[in-house]
């Protein structure tokens, strides 16, 4: 476990310097071609690293308002909270994670922050309504698990990350085909030209950049997770029967994104092949092997 949380705290450090490079470089070329001179590269560095630091920072926030999840309540939430509370004692973590609730039928759920004393669990409403209280502790222990392995700073910072490179790259996109519509003296035809080169390079790497980033979190993690979650409820038939339930639940999640689907429990795009969910390309290994996993657990 110790080796994970390293390796994941290596990997954050790595993907945050490569993000402070590739958007240094981006808005660089940006302001040049707006003729802003040697200060551009100032501009360049002053901003790729105040996003790298909200990224760090505020990722968390960032992706609960994105999901739009608000905060369980004691009143309302009496059997999750005691969930919660119990898994904890049994971890050893120390600290208990903030819960919020996303208003959706589709059960689901998972677990963000920087470490654990800034974490969060997030539910959805049919994860509470459709799973029993075992099951129901299985899914909280799994998530409870990737806060213990640091999972949850490397996830969080690369779903901020990828969501501001897509925004980047369509932001140059429009400002080149906005900019092509105005004057065509030189210093338009220069700063057209550039953005136009920068904006379809970065259009055309965006989305492999951002899918690159996303599998760096790598589908062991949830086995992983998976594994950790039976240490701790000392019961793997109630995390078997929640995945089952949560594979065969056919409603899609609103809320989600490409940029945050990664961190659920399980994908929240329910595909009409099954197949699809265990291809190169899924962050999500599938359902049938994780069951198969959990059941050779001795």
């Amino acid at each position: 476990m110790f080796q994970d949380i390293k390796r994941n705290k290596i990997k954050t450090g790595f993907i945050v310097s490569i993000f402070i490079i590739l958007v240094t470089l981006v808005i660089y070329y940006i302001c040049m071609a707006f003729d802003l001179g040697p200060i551009s590269i100032v501009i360049a560095l002053i901003f790729s690293i105040l996003t790298s630091w909200s990224s760090y920072y505020y990722s968390d926030r960032i992706i609960l308002s994105l999901n739009k999840a608000r905060p369980a309540t004691h009143e309302e939430n009496q059997k999750l909270v005691n969930i919660l509370d119990a898994l904890v004692v049994s971890s050893g973590l120390g600290v208990t994670p903030k819960l919020y609730i996303v208003e959706d039928p589709q059960p689901n759920a998972f677990a963000t922050g920087r470490n654990p004393e800034h974490s969060v669990i997030c539910v959805t409403t049919g994860l509470l309504e459709k799973l029993d209280y075992y099951e129901l502790e299985g899914v909280i222990g799994h998530e409870l698990a990737h806060i213990q392995n640091y999972d949850i700073l490397l996830s969080a910072v690369v779903t901020v990350m990828v969501g501001l490179v897509v925004m980047l790259s369509d932001i140059m996109t429009r400002a080149f085909f906005w900019g092509g519509l105005r004057s065509d003296d030189d210093r338009d035809s220069k700063g057209g030209g550039i953005l136009m080169l920068v904006g379809l390079v970065f259009l055309i790497l965006s989305p492999i950049f951002a899918q690159l980033m996303k599998l760096a979190l790598s589908r062991r993690r949830e086995f992983l997770a998976d594994a950790t979650s039976v240490q701790f409820t000392r019961n793997p038939q109630g995390l078997i029967s929640a995945l089952r339930k949560l594979e065969e639940d056919r409603h899609q999640l609103k809320t989600a994104n490409d940029s945050t689907a990664h961190m659920y429990i399980v994908n929240p795009f329910k595909r009409k092949d099954k197949r699809s969910s265990s291809s190169l390309w899924s962050t999500h290994p599938s359902t049938e092997d994780r069951i198969a996993a959990l059941e050779n657990l001795k």
